[in-house]
């Protein structure tokens, strides 16, 4: 385990970084999906990092640690980590699934325009009383001839209002609990279909958010990803490639909010001296750089052993913890070094405690990733 990152790695990242700076978000109203980003984000190859370039010239095929530090480079200069977390849900929880796991012919007519960014693709789990457990998921599913019949709604659909293909998780057997669950991709023009209004959001806010209702809606069975009763495996595998790469973009901003405090502190004067000479703020400032450094090795680490292909769910969950609640303390602690600056939301500095917040919820809660570490401590 060496994570001396190699010369094309780094010129990776100082890429994506220089990229992400220039993206200019000034002329996109607040709120809205900013769709010339996107189609940026495309062309610069963000929607293809991991997939193979056999099936779009888009794909990267890069391996999952080379990934993160792109991502990383992405998230430090993005002004704007709503379009990013779309991209995130787009790319991890929906084309991975599709390129693991579905069929060639699948993979081959929809890789193409979901790697390119052409296409827009949305994950369709939650439910409004099945969050976080997959086995309990009221969405039903059954058999007509070549066709699957789905019936029932979601929530928290990141990508909705803007989804050309939702990868959705129904229930087909619901006497096999976890195991009766199965994965499709859903085209979005289909008839039953009905998307609701985006919500408003205290953070994240150009990725739209949805509910979205299934009302008999007829898929054809070449578009079940893997086989019946695979689901709840599909998802969590999902969940392996986003809980490490989306919250590599979190590594990134968190970076960004590190130097900002450092200029700042350097820079603003109370008295006869710069801030940075209260012990308050200096140590304050200590505290963001431990915090960032402990998450952002526990991320390495859980890329690592994903990418050496054993059982690395207690890495990973505690790896996502580790960063949620740091990007939340340091987002408070960005505030508080600035002071009243901070509070205003004219200054940007608020952005990183809004968009923070939701990380301790979307993507397995934080209690979630703790029981998934104290399952692997022998504790469950």
């Amino acid at each position: 385990m060496n994570f001396e990152w190699n010369e094309d790695q780094l010129e990776l990242f100082e890429h994506a970084l220089s990229f992400a700076k220039d993206l200019d978000f000034s002329k996109f109203p607040q709120g809205e999906f900013p769709m010339e980003a996107w189609r940026a984000l495309g062309e610069f190859g963000y929607f293809g990092l991991p997939i193979d370039a056999k099936y779009s010239s888009a794909g990267s095929g890069f391996d999952i640690l080379t990934t993160v530090k792109v991502l990383e480079g992405l998230g430090q200069g993005c002004t704007d980590t709503g379009i990013l977390f779309a991209g995130a849900a787009h790319t991890f929880a929906c084309a991975m699934p599709i390129y693991e796991h579905g069929s060639e012919q699948l993979k081959q007519k929809l890789l193409p325009l979901l790697a390119s960014g052409e296409k827009i693709a949305a994950n369709a789990i939650s439910e409004a009383e099945a969050g976080s457990d997959i086995g309990k998921l009221t969405t039903k599913a059954w058999r007509d001839g070549d066709y699957y019949v789905i019936k029932g709604a979601k929530s928290y659909v990141t990508n909705g209002s803007v989804a050309d293909y939702f990868v959705l998780y129904a229930t087909t057997n619901e006497k096999f609990g976890y195991l009766g669950q199965t994965a499709f991709v859903v085209p979005a023009d289909l008839p039953g279909i009905d998307v609701g209004n985006s919500y408003k959001k205290l953070g994240l806010n150009s990725a739209q958010l949805n509910q979205v209702f299934f009302d008999e809606v007829k898929v054809h069975k070449d578009y079940v990803l893997g086989s019946e009763g695979q689901g709840a495996r599909i998802f969590a595998a999902s969940m392996d490639w986003e809980r490490c790469c989306l919250f590599a973009l979190f590594i990134g901003v968190m970076q960004r909010d590190l130097e900002r405090c450092i200029d700042y502190a350097n820079t603003r004067k109370q008295g006869d001296k710069t801030i940075s000479k209260f012990q308050a703020v200096s140590h304050r400032i200590a505290d963001m750089e431990v915090r960032l450094q402990s998450a952002r090795l526990l991320l390495y680490f859980a890329a690592w052993q994903k990418s050496q292909n054993v059982d690395n769910t207690k890495a990973v969950a505690s790896s996502k913890l580790a960063i949620s609640e740091a990007f939340v303390q340091s987002g408070i602690d960005s505030i508080r070094v600035h002071g009243a600056l901070g509070y205003l939301q004219e200054s940007g500095v608020d952005s990183s405690i809004r968009d923070a917040l939701g990380s301790v919820l979307f993507s397995g809660t934080s209690d979630i990733q703790r029981e998934l570490i104290c399952n692997r401590l022998g504790l469950l």
